[in-house]
């Protein structure tokens, strides 16, 4: 385990303790992983009582990573145990980033994500050109979904000329 790991992990027992602290109840551990892929930084898995963190991103964005993305997925986890399902950043979520955390209720990253981007494929409609990640390409291929664009409503078709 790197010593970035240790340390993201470090930060997910500080932000327990300090949820614990807060609503005077015990929290227990979460489990931390490493192995989110893709373009997104952290998610937490309520049930399994866990977040998995991206690697790739933590390693690019350290400082804002440790202080922001794990304490936004602990305060999913302690939601979940207090209040049950409810909307992901809704009122309950923001309390804990903004009461408990003392930060903003930050609900997406903007980290560059060149390095985690996937292949894309360029898609077609009436108005603009749309890029598709592999995953909704080969959808669209086997003929399981096909998409509209949200502008002009017509359906996005595959261009000659792709990117990766």
């Amino acid at each position: 385990m790197t010593p970035l790991q240790q340390a993201s992990i470090a930060k997910a027992q500080q932000c327990i303790q300090q949820a614990s602290t807060f609503f005077n109840r015990p929290f227990a551990q979460a489990a931390v992983n490493f192995t989110q892929r893709g373009k997104i930084a952290g998610t937490a898995r309520l049930q399994g009582w866990e977040i998995r963190i991206n690697p790739i991103l933590l390693e690019e964005n350290q400082h804002s990573f440790i202080n922001e993305v794990i304490p936004h997925e602990i305060a999913h986890l302690i939601v979940f145990k207090l209040y049950g399902r409810v909307r992901p950043h809704g009122k309950e979520w923001q309390g804990i980033m903004n009461q408990v955390f003392n930060l903003p209720a930050r609900t997406t990253h903007s980290f560059n994500i060149e390095s985690v981007k996937g292949k894309t494929f360029s898609y077609r409609c009436k108005c603009t050109q749309h890029e598709l990640t592999i995953r909704r390409h080969n959808r669209v291929q086997r003929k399981e979904t096909q998409y509209l664009c949200k502008s002009c409503q017509s359906p996005l078709k595959l261009s000659k000329h792709q990117t990766s």
